[in-house]
């Protein structure tokens, strides 16, 4: 059984309606399969996006940083807007004006809240290293004390969110397609991971884990 988003008026598109997505499930898909976001805030009456890596545990998206960080003092209760966006192929048509881009976007609006709570930022924590870097939650040290004690966890929750997305081939004019004499088609395009790189501080033998290699071929 699908899980729809609940639209509101401001996540409600108004542009390419067709390429909108109702289903959570769709929403989920584009999160879990990134590996940044961005953050946009207002802070000194101004707009601030935010690149930031960023973990989900069910209808909730979590990012961390630097307790020292001027943001992170005045977000607890503030809106925020979070993005996330795929480029999946780019669009040659035949005319420059009908180019584009075949691509998966989530834009979600909440306000922001700073976890307190010890086992929600534990979990929190997991999922953000487990997004970014599968495996080494089991694999790396955990944080300590201290580690916790700088480190800032944010929820967001996803109740408020759009999903869009462009798939297929390029939408030509009529009479361009058949004046004819120019290439359209679909560029595809896919993150890939090169061979990894093994810090030059262990020993020239250690054999790179599993998890890290399954994150390459995957």
């Amino acid at each position: 059984m699908t899980q729809p988003l609940s639209t509101t008026a401001r996540t409600t598109i108004t542009r390419d309606r067709e390429r909108g997505r109702t289903d959570r499930a769709d929403l989920y898909g584009v999160l879990d399969s990134g590996l940044v976001c961005h953050l946009g805030i207002v802070r000194d009456g101004g707009p601030v996006v935010l690149p930031t890596g960023y973990g989900r545990i069910g209808d909730t998206v979590y990012v961390h940083g630097s307790t020292g960080a001027g943001y992170l003092r005045i977000i607890d209760g503030t809106p925020v807007c979070l993005t996330v966006t795929h480029v999946d192929g780019i669009v040659y048509a035949r005319s420059v004006f009908h180019h584009s881009m075949n691509y998966r976007s989530a834009v979600v609006l909440a306000d922001a809240r700073v976890v307190r709570d010890a086992d929600e930022r534990w979990n929190a924590l997991e999922a953000i290293t487990e997004q970014l870097a599968p495996g080494s939650w089991e694999h790396a040290r955990r944080p300590h004390p201290k580690e916790l004690a700088a480190t800032a966890v944010i929820a967001i929750d996803l109740s408020e969110a759009s999903v869009k997305m462009r798939v297929g081939p390029p939408v030509d004019d009529a009479a361009d397609v058949e004046e004819g004499g120019r290439w359209a088609g679909v560029l595809p395009v896919r993150p890939a991971f090169d061979g990894a790189q093994t810090c030059p501080t262990l020993p020239s033998d250690e054999k790179v884990p599993a998890h890290v290699t399954a994150r390459a071929s995957g």
